[in-house]
C-alpha cells in the first residue's frame, strides 16, 4: 500500500495519511488532496484489497457504487468525488466524515450506561428518512426513476459528523437500474440483524426495505439493545421474519406514544401495513418534534456530539 500511496500522491495529488478502517473487501483512508497554489483539502480515500481486485463481481459493485452515488447529491448522503484505478486497484475519492458512525454513538451511550433523548433519536432518523426519501426518489437524466434500494441501512452505515449533519454511506450493494446488478433471490446480500424480513426471505426488496432496516436502528439507538441477535446466521434470518417484536416500553418506560407508533409502523412485517414511503415516515417524525413550535436542530445535535465525544472533535 506504501507504493500505492506515493503513486496517487505523484499521479493524482492524493497522498494516504492514516487508515481510518479495515475489513475483509479493502480499507477506507482519511487522505489529502492536492492543488496548485498550497491547495488542500482533507478527504476519504475507499480501496479494494488485492485478493478483491480479481474479484470481478465485487469489483463491479464496487464501480457501480462510484457511478449512482455521484449522481446522488444531498446533504444526508456522504458525497463521491472520484472513481479512479491505479495498477489496476480501483479506488474512490469521497467526502471525509469528521465524526462517528452511529454504532459508535450507541457504544458510547452503553459505556455511560444512559440513553440519548428521545428526541435528538428521533432527529437523526428523519434524516435518514430524508435521504433514503432523496435516493428512493432519484430519477435518471430521461426523467425514469432509478429505483435505488440501499440495503444495508443499519448503525455503521450512518454517520455523525461533529457539526451536527446526519450522513447515509455505503452504497455498495444497493440496486439501481443500470447501476447495479440486480442478484436478489440468487444470494443474500446485507447484515442480517438489520434485514428486513423479505431481504431475509431472499425475496425482492422495494424501498419499503430499507424502512425496516432503519426501523431497527431506531429500536436500537432508543434502547440501547439489539433487537435480533444469534451467533447463528440462521437463526437471525429467522428472528427477522417471525419473532414477536419486544414492548419499547420494556426499555424506555416513557416513551413518548408517537414514536413508539411511528416504530413498529416501520416494523411491520406485512409490506401493506408498513410505511409506503420515508417520505410518509419522515413527515411522521417532524410532526412529532416539531408539532409544538420549537424541536432539534443540527446545531443541537452538534452540542450534543462535542459532548459525548469530547476527545474526538479537532477543532
Amino acid at each position: 500500500m506504501a507504493k500505492m500511496n506515493d503513486e496517487i500522491l505523484d499521479r493524482y495529488r492524493f497522498r494516504l495519511v492514516r487508515k481510518i478502517a479495515e475489513g475483509g473487501m479493502g480499507c477506507v483512508w482519511e487522505a489529502l488532496q492536492y492543488g496548485v497554489e498550497g491547495f488542500t483539502k482533507k478527504m476519504a480515500v475507499k480501496t479494494i484489497n488485492e485478493k478483491m481486485s480479481s474479484d470481478a463481481e465485487f469489483v463491479e459493485m464496487f464501480v457501480g457504487e462510484a457511478k449512482l452515488v455521484a449522481n446522488l447529491v444531498h446533504e444526508n448522503i456522504v458525497q463521491i468525488y472520484q472513481l479512479g484505478r491505479l495498477e489496476g486497484q480501483f479506488y474512490i475519492a469521497m467526502e471525509y466524515i469528521s465524526g462517528v458512525n452511529l454504532q459508535e454513538v450507541m457504544d458510547a451511550h452503553s459505556r455511560k450506561s444512559k440513553k440519548p433523548p428521545v428526541e435528538l433519536a428521533t432527529f437523526v432518523i428523519s434524516r435518514v428518512c430524508r435521504s433514503l426519501n432523496y435516493a428512493h426518489t432519484k430519477k435518471d437524466e430521461y426523467g425514469k426513476l432509478l429505483g435505488v434500494v440501499h440495503r444495508d441501512v443499519s448503525p455503521k452505515n450512518i454517520m455523525i459528523n461533529f457539526e451536527g449533519l446526519v450522513k447515509l454511506t455505503d452504497f455498495g450493494i444497493a440496486k439501481a437500474a443500470n447501476y447495479m446488478r440486480n442478484r436478489e433471490g440468487d444470494i443474500l446480500l446485507g447484515k442480517t440483524q438489520y434485514m428486513s424480513p423479505e431481504q431475509a426471505a431472499f425475496k425482492e426488496t422495494d424501498p419499503r426495505s430499507d424502512l425496516f432496516s432503519l426501523g431497527i436502528c431506531m429500536f436500537e439507538l432508543l434502547t440501547g439493545e439489539c433487537l435480533f441477535q444469534d451467533d447463528d446466521t440462521l437463526v437471525i434470518l429467522d428472528k427477522v421474519q417471525h419473532e414477536k417484536l419486544p414492548a419499547i416500553r420494556n426499555f424506555v418506560s416513557d416513551i413518548p406514544k408517537e414514536v413508539e407508533r411511528i416504530l413498529y409502523k416501520a416494523l411491520e412485517r406485512e409490506l401493506d401495513r408498513r410505511y409506503q414511503s420515508a417520505a410518509e415516515m419522515l413527515s411522521d417524525l417532524e410532526h412529532f418534534m416539531y408539532d409544538k413550535g420549537y424541536g432539534p436542530t443540527n446545531q443541537v445535535l452538534e452540542k450534543y456530539m462535542r459532548e459525548l465525544f469530547p476527545d474526538r472533535v479537532r477543532f
